[in-house]
């Protein structure tokens, strides 16, 4: 008897499945069933949810979701050793599991979703969490069709994902996050959660998609951040000339000194430079 349902434990799931974690695929299972529930928790309330799960593996997660009220869950897995291990957790909670056999990078959940908002919850594959996250940050139009994603990563990634201005860890990933979402580290999880053991500490992050963010446009926004943040050690006077431009117009738009450096310019600031980037190239 497991902890949150009548399913065998995840050990026994993955010896009768033979579900050896691949690092081609990053995978890192997570067994203890206790934790599970703790991130499914975090997106709660679950009742009426729709839930986007990508990458469950042996389904611990999954499991968690639809114990505690999931309405739907959709699994999005790659591997197809999987599969016979979320088939029988959709039998167990008939009506509730779809798992759609596919890589996470191409696909689109909204014919699934109707016209209700999903959330996003995920142990994702190390190996592809940060190009799956900028991607749903960058949808368009905005807000996005998640109203939260409850995500784990290595905690390196966690703390760019946080990160705001004078941070050590602030960077482009924290630019784009922090203008479309609010960000918080939930909780850390040890490297003996899981297995294999990764070599790192891992955390869960909830991010919530802010209606209005600055009005600004997104791929100005990231350029900018790309020409300040790839000379991070430069003034900006230096830094942004790669965007073709007169960096001291640009930082006058963001009221700064063009002697400052990236780190130090919060997400207000890199908004105002993106749009002044943006009237300049219309004027032009």
């Amino acid at each position: 008897m497991s902890a949150i349902d009548d399913l065998p434990p995840l050990r026994e799931v993955i010896r009768q499945h033979a579900l050896s974690a691949r690092k081609s695929l990053g995978q890192n299972f997570l067994l203890d069933l206790n934790l599970t529930a703790r991130i499914a928790r975090a997106a709660g309330p679950l009742e009426d949810a729709t839930v986007v799960e990508v990458g469950p593996g042996p389904g611990g997660l999954t499991r968690a979701l639809l114990a505690l009220g999931a309405r739907h869950v959709i699994a999005v897995e790659r591997d197809q050793r999987a599969l016979p291990a979320l088939e029988e957790i959709a039998h167990r909670y008939p009506g509730r599991l779809e798992v759609v056999c596919t890589d996470a990078q191409q696909f689109d959940p909204r014919p699934f979703l109707g016209s209700t908002r999903g959330k996003i919850v995920a142990n994702l594959p190390y190996n592809i969490a940060t190009q799956l996250l900028i991607g749903w940050l960058s949808l368009e139009p905005w807000p996005p069709w998640y109203d939260m994603m409850v995500l784990m990563f290595q905690r390196e990634v966690a703390e760019r994902i946080v990160a705001r201005e004078n941070d050590e860890a602030y960077g482009r990933l924290g630019v784009l996050a922090n203008w479309r979402a609010e960000t918080r580290i939930l909780f850390d999880i040890s490297p003996a959660a899981f297995v294999p053991q990764p070599q790192v500490t891992s955390s869960v992050v909830r991010l919530i998609p802010r209606s209005a963010p600055e009005t600004c446009d997104r791929r100005a926004l990231e350029q900018v951040a790309a020409a300040a943040f790839g000379q991070r050690r430069k003034m900006l006077r230096q830094s942004l000339k790669s965007l073709s431009v007169d960096p001291a117009k640009l930082a006058a738009a963001a009221r700064v000194d063009p002697t400052r450096r990236a780190e130090t310019i919060p997400i207000s600031g890199f908004v105002a430079m993106a749009r002044e980037l943006t009237n300049i190239r219309q004027s032009n």
